[in-house]
């Protein structure tokens, strides 16, 4: 999860203020005094810590506590809408009003500017209903132009590209004309990148910015840079004027403090980040949304978000139907398993559930190697087997162990925990989602005995 470290400090700094009865200027200075190191230590900048802190204590101290509301509620109110000053206000959105909209890919080597220039074209073909362009540019690194193409070949989107033996310019020009000839209506120019900047490279830019005349020049940074992101974003948007940022491998980092410094910094808007290898792993920032969960307050938007985008909802409702006549098998387990997998890691869901970030850490890796080893077990047995688990007696357990190369005692997990599952699923599909109540009557007695009916032929029998 992104900005992980300055969560769960952040966390802890604000249950120090609990059960105190107003937000005084002497509770708040320890308090304050630890966010600044969090945020520091998060690698935000020193400018930008400053303001921050110096916006939440003018805000803070003093303030009532409102009815029921506790001080740490107070404070979170106060520190998350600042956090969400900080990473921007409002979404910042790429627009496709220009017909065609042409995106210019920027940013130093390494940054994983080409796979995001991928990532972005599947985005906007399957969520914006585009047909794109990708235009291999970089010409100094033969792998970049390979690597795009195989992209291309993977999302099912067209790439020009002239390999390496001509300039960038006339590859641009000539890209440029293939898309209004083949009617692409967005065209994304993935360009060559430097381990430093130099003038040669800008020199180049500025001349595609010229010949593309770019709606959107989109700076790619690597969120694990720390605060020499900022020097970058500064240094590009005084050559090109980007018009927007890009964050690359926020699902691996711990602290991320250049991503909240860039905003305020170099004056850059966050417009997509990166939140795994994956190709469709990669979303609109949102600076509420991300305010939430460093806050340790979930994210369920993006959680439905996901959900709405893996989830066959006609898979699901055939599932449940099976569920409530007794027909859920092994095999309809496995299929919602492998439905939740495709959300990604584990971890990374949770931490999007409200009340969930502060549980202890799961282990991903650990999550799939107990995936495997379920549909090792559930591959080795029959049909019969998969749809009615409860034929498994002693001698089939021995042969789906022989056959899984897995214990018996693994077979008995297995069981037990396809017959939870299976009692949840049903006692969720037996919730009004509208009223949150039981949409059926409560079950019957041992013996069958209903005690709503005995009232009744008790009424009967005094008449």
């Amino acid at each position: 999860m992104p900005f992980e470290s300055l969560s769960e400090r952040l966390s802890q700094t604000i249950k120090k203020v609990s059960g105190q009865g107003k937000l005084t200027e002497q509770n708040m200075q320890e308090m304050l005094t630890e966010i600044r190191l969090a945020l520091l230590e998060a690698d935000v900048n020193f400018n930008v810590v400053k303001d921050f802190i110096a916006n939440v204590k003018e805000k803070a101290v003093g303030q009532d506590v409102i009815g029921s509301l506790k001080p740490g509620q107070v404070l979170v109110k106060i520190v998350h809408d600042e956090l969400v000053s900080l990473l921007g206000g409002e979404v910042a959105k790429v627009s496709f009003d220009n017909k065609p909209t042409v995106i210019m890919m920027v940013g130093l080597q390494g940054s994983g500017k080409t796979t995001t220039s991928g990532k972005i074209a599947k985005y906007i073909k399957e969520k914006e209903a585009k047909k794109p362009l990708l235009i291999a540019a970089d010409i100094y690194r033969p792998a970049a132009v390979d690597q795009l193409i195989t992209l291309g070949n993977q999302i099912d989107v067209p790439v020009y590209q002239q390999g390496t033996s001509k300039s960038a310019q006339d590859i641009v020009r000539e890209g440029l004309e293939q898309a209004r000839t083949n009617g692409n209506d967005v065209i994304i120019i993935d360009t060559a990148g430097r381990l430093h900047i130099d003038e040669a490279l800008m020199a180049e830019l500025i001349d595609l910015k010229k010949i593309a005349t770019p709606n959107e020049i989109l700076l790619v940074v690597d969120s694990l840079t720390g605060q020499d992101i900022v020097n970058v974003a500064a240094s590009f948007n005084q050559q090109l004027s980007i018009t927007g940022a890009v964050l690359t491998k926020l699902d691996g980092d711990a602290r991320g403090g250049g991503a909240l410094s860039i905003r305020q910094v170099a004056n850059v808007p966050i417009k997509y980040i990166g939140t795994g290898e994956k190709l469709d792993q990669i979303d609109f920032f949102y600076p509420d949304r991300m305010a939430d969960r460093i806050l340790g307050m979930g994210d369920v938007v993006t959680l439905v978000e996901k959900v709405q985008d893996v989830y066959d909802e006609k898979d699901t409702m055939k599932t449940l139907k099976k569920l409530q006549s007794g027909q859920f098998g092994l095999d309809d387990m496995l299929s919602q398993m492998h439905q939740l997998k495709k959300l990604g890691p584990i971890s990374g869901i949770m931490k999007m559930i409200p009340g969930m970030p502060n549980i202890p850490k799961i282990d991903d890796d650990d999550t799939n190697n107990r995936l495997k080893m379920m549909e090792a077990i559930i591959y080795s047995m029959t049909k019969q087997e998969r749809r009615d688990p409860s034929i498994i007696n002693t001698s089939r357990k021995q042969r789906i162990a022989q056959g899984s190369g897995k214990s018996v005692a693994d077979i008995n997990r297995l069981l037990k925990q396809f017959e939870d599952s299976k009692k949840m699923m049903k006692m969720l599909g037996n919730i009004d989602p509208t009223t949150g109540m039981p949409t059926q009557r409560p079950a019957k007695g041992p013996s069958g005995f209903d005690p709503n009916r005995k009232k009744i032929r008790h009424k009967k029998k005094k008449r």
